[in-house]
Parts: structure tokens; sequence; C-alpha cells
């Protein structure tokens, strides 16, 4: 059995719901088992919750939509995905932001050494700023919204096809994991919905306030 969460989109101030589902897991990582893996934590979700509308955001999503939301193929700019920024704006006691791994394909900026060899992470540097670690998950979820809004025809594909939920197979908080772009993407769908997202994102404060209901000065 695995447990996975999934993202419900908020109709008021709480943005999203996250709720905890079990599921019988079936180990390997061919694709074909990762996506038997996508259908059953739907299934479990939806007996649950049949009024719902679900879908997975990954590289290993069914739905090319989902493909495409994922931080690997959701572009900051132009040959710049959200992965490489997020993993190169990252600062380590020891060490960062590693602003080279900038540009690198989503895959190798992941997987750069120097993100496991420069001790603990303090923090965020990104365009001259610095960002906090607290929230755990105010900087990942703050570049997902802004750089999903900048890209109007994916984002509205996304408002237009309706869902009301969203997982990410390899998400699995056990393991240590904090980010999620599924749970960004419940925010933006929140927030969109709820008319809130041109305010939310204009400045952090205000996101951090609207996301987090939080006054802080960042």
């Amino acid at each position: 059995m695995a447990t996975r969460p999934v993202f419900e989109v908020s109709a008021d101030e709480k943005i999203f719901v996250r709720r905890e589902v079990q599921f019988k897991w079936l180990g390997g990582r061919d694709l074909e088992q990762i996506r038997t893996n996508i259908r059953a934590l739907h299934g479990i979700y939806l007996v649950a919750y049949p009024d719902k509308k679900i879908l997975e955001i990954s590289t290993k999503s069914e739905d090319d939509l989902g493909v495409k939301l994922s931080a690997f193929n959701l572009m900051f700019r132009d040959g710049v995905s959200l992965e490489s920024v997020f993993q190169g704006s990252k600062v380590f006691k020891c060490g960062g932001p590693y602003t080279d791994i900038i540009g690198k394909p989503s895959v190798y900026a992941k997987s750069d050494g120097r993100l496991k060899n420069s001790g603990n992470l303090i923090g965020f540097r990104f365009e001259g700023k610095d960002f906090p670690l607290n929230p755990p998950t105010f900087f990942y979820n703050r570049l997902y919204v802004t750089t999903l809004a900048a890209n109007k025809i994916l984002a509205n594909e996304l408002l237009a096809r309706d869902f009301d939920a969203f997982t990410d197979i390899a998400f699995n908080p056990d393991k240590g994991k904090v980010n999620c772009q599924a749970e960004a993407a419940a925010i933006f769908v929140s927030l969109s919905r709820q008319k809130l997202l041109d305010s939310a994102l204009s400045s952090d404060e205000n996101f951090l306030r609207t996301v987090y209901h939080e006054r802080q000065r960042l």
C-alpha cells in the first residue's frame, strides 16, 4: 500500500485542500506501472469524491496537459524550465545559488551533484532577491503560479477544462519531499476562480498573505 496526497481546489480562503489517499501500489519504474499507480490513486479518490475532476501533473501523466504542466516542461522563459530555475536558485549552508544550472535541461538541473553536497538548504536567491524557507513551499509555489500565469495558452486550457483536483505520483512526503507541482496548480486554479490571481501576484507579500494567510516582510 502507498499514500499520496490529492490537492483540491478550494472555493474559499483555504485556497486548496490536501487529502491523503491510500491505495495499492504496484512496484517498478516502467511507464505503464507508474500509470497504473496513477489510475489506482485516482480511482480510490473518485470513489470518495465522485463529483471531482482530477488531473495528474507530471511527465508520466496520461493527459498531455498534465505533461505540459510538469515543472520539467513548464517554461519560465524560452529555453529555461521552471525546474532549472528552482534548482538554480537554491542557497545552501556551504554554497549556492548555482546559477549556471538555470538554463540546463531539467533532468540535468535536478541531478546536479552540488545540490546534494553543499550542506543544508537555507533559502533561495533569484534575480537578486532572497526568499526564506518559511513557509517551506512559498518560493516554489510563487514561482510556479507566476510562470503558469505568464503562459496564457496553457493557463487558459487548464482553466477551461475545469479540473478540481491534482496529483503528482512522484511526490512522496515520506521521503522528505516538500514542494509539489500539483499543490501549485491547485493554488493557481483557486486564485483564478476566486479572481484573486492578479492581486496575489502583485507582490511577494500579497502572495504570502493570500495563500498562506501570513503577514511578513520578505
